[in-house]
């Protein structure tokens, strides 16, 4: 998207009495950094392309049907505490907001609820900030209860500190479950009471949610069946992949955020082995807190998972910074993004590419670390998914143990024990005996060994 992109009528002056046309202004306030500056930000936002955060921030808007009158960046030196940009830019965006007859500011950034407050007296305009923007994107797609909660818990959160009178009294006052319209009610300290009060009870429900999880995951592991999570920048792919993975039919689409409730499949390893696939919510850059506190619940399937697929856009122009993104929720998660025993990254959508530059990343890969390595894929095309499939399976294999045993051929009540607890990788009768070898959890391992008088293999 071009930073500046004009409908065709977008620059004729808005007439009195006019109606509103639900046109929505997106501004990029970004701060000009300079290099080895005291005012420089984080190392993610210096590799971050600015038109790139703007059309990220567009698609934000239209993620949830928002028609972009306009999008530009407004780069400024410092950050203003009233107004977070200067009081020349504001003039100008409010006489832009104002030709383009707008009806909804999106600031990309992050609003203190005074900074949010002075805009809209300013703008004569609602205003929404990046987290204000994100949780309403998700308040949207929520579809299951559990998602529901954790999106409704967020949204409380955040509006809890914004309940107060603004310039417009009633009209433009928070209340309600989104931002975007409808009137609050004139007792603040009320509705301040009965927000806590319904945070109270989301969180207990959730605390259900979490205990029905556990009771679930601990069903999962009395099996030979271990989990794999797909993690990655939202809009990186992953529901693409987790389909081409699993044949299922999860909704996979080019738009931010496509897919926000957690789904799990079964995947088939090359080696007849089992595993389970989970699919979460994509990251982003600034990821609001309360979005990353109340998911914890649906992301303790990437804390409890035996192998992390780290899938990454790496067609894309900021695809360095989306990592770091990425790495930086990972580790409020409590999760070492550079755990390579545990994390594989997933380079997707290398369909874009031509030869000559496929032979680049190729070479780019072989120079990479043998303990970080990296796996070229095509969720649209399927190209890599067999090499992943194996790489996958032999992370879930360092983690499992290799046993050779000898089982009476009469014993089908063995044999079909084996067969449902533990991976069988060979098995040959001879003289009324099965020799097998099997691959185990370390939770089985030694039921195993002392059941069968089974023994570990020195290499697997």
């Amino acid at each position: 998207m071009e930073p500046r992109n004009f409908d065709g009528d977008a620059d004729r002056p808005r007439s009195a009495g006019a109606k509103r046309t639900g046109r929505v202004l997106v501004i990029g306030p970004y701060l000009r950094v300079r290099a080895g500056g005291a005012d420089a930000q984080s190392e993610t936002h210096i590799q971050r392309n600015a038109e790139a955060r703007l059309d990220e921030a567009a698609g934000l808007a239209r993620a949830i049907d928002l028609v972009i009158a306009d999008a530009i960046i407004a780069p400024i030196s410092q950050i203003r505490p009233a107004t977070y940009i200067g009081k020349g830019k504001v003039e100008e965006i409010a006489a832009l907001a104002k030709n383009l007859d707008v009806e909804l500011v999106v600031m990309d950034c992050a609003l203190a609820p005074i900074q949010q407050r002075n805009l809209e007296k300013e703008l004569h305009a609602k205003v929404l900030d990046r987290t204000g923007l994100i949780l309403e994107i998700f308040g949207r797609r929520a579809k299951t209860k559990e998602g529901s909660l954790q999106v409704e818990l967020a949204h409380l959160n955040y509006q809890r500190s914004r309940l107060v009178r603004s310039w417009t009294h009633l009209e433009r006052q928070r209340g309600g479950f989104g931002f975007m319209g409808g009137p609050g009610e004139t007792q603040i300290e009320a509705d301040r009471r009965l927000i806590q009060e319904r945070i109270s009870k989301l969180e207990g429900e959730l605390k259900k949610v979490q205990a029905t999880r556990r009771l679930h995951r601990a069903g999962r592991q009395r099996v030979p069946y271990r989990v794999v999570a797909l993690v990655g920048y939202t809009n990186a792919g992953k529901s693409t992949l987790f389909n081409r993975l699993t044949r299922a039919d999860v909704q996979a689409a080019d738009m931010l955020f496509a897919t926000l409730d957690p789904t799990l499949r079964a995947l088939n390893l090359p080696h007849g082995g089992k595993a389970m696939l989970s699919d979460t919510v994509g990251f982003i850059s600034n990821l609001p807190t309360q979005l990353v506190a109340a998911f914890r619940a649906t992301l303790e399937e990437v804390l409890e998972a035996d192998v992390i697929l780290h899938v990454r856009d790496i067609s894309h122009e900021d695809a360095e910074a989306q990592q770091s993104d990425v790495d930086a929720v990972l580790r409020q998660l409590g999760i070492n993004p550079d755990d390579s025993g545990r994390i594989i990254e997933v380079w997707n959508k290398i369909d874009r590419y031509d030869s000559e530059q496929r032979e680049e990343l190729l070479n780019i890969v072989a120079r990479r670390p043998e303990d970080h390595p990296a796996m070229l894929v095509s969720a649209v095309s399927g190209e890599g998914v067999d090499a992943l499939l194996a790489a996958i399976e032999e992370r879930l294999a360092a983690k499992r143990t290799t046993l050779d045993l000898s089982i009476d051929a009469a014993d089908g009540a063995g044999i079909s024990w084996l067969h449902r607890n533990a991976e069988v990788l060979a098995k040959e009768l001879h003289d009324g005996r099965f020799d097998m070898t099997v691959r185990v959890d370390e939770t089985k391992r030694d039921i195993v060994v002392n059941r069968f008088d089974a023994v570990p293999r020195l290499s697997a």
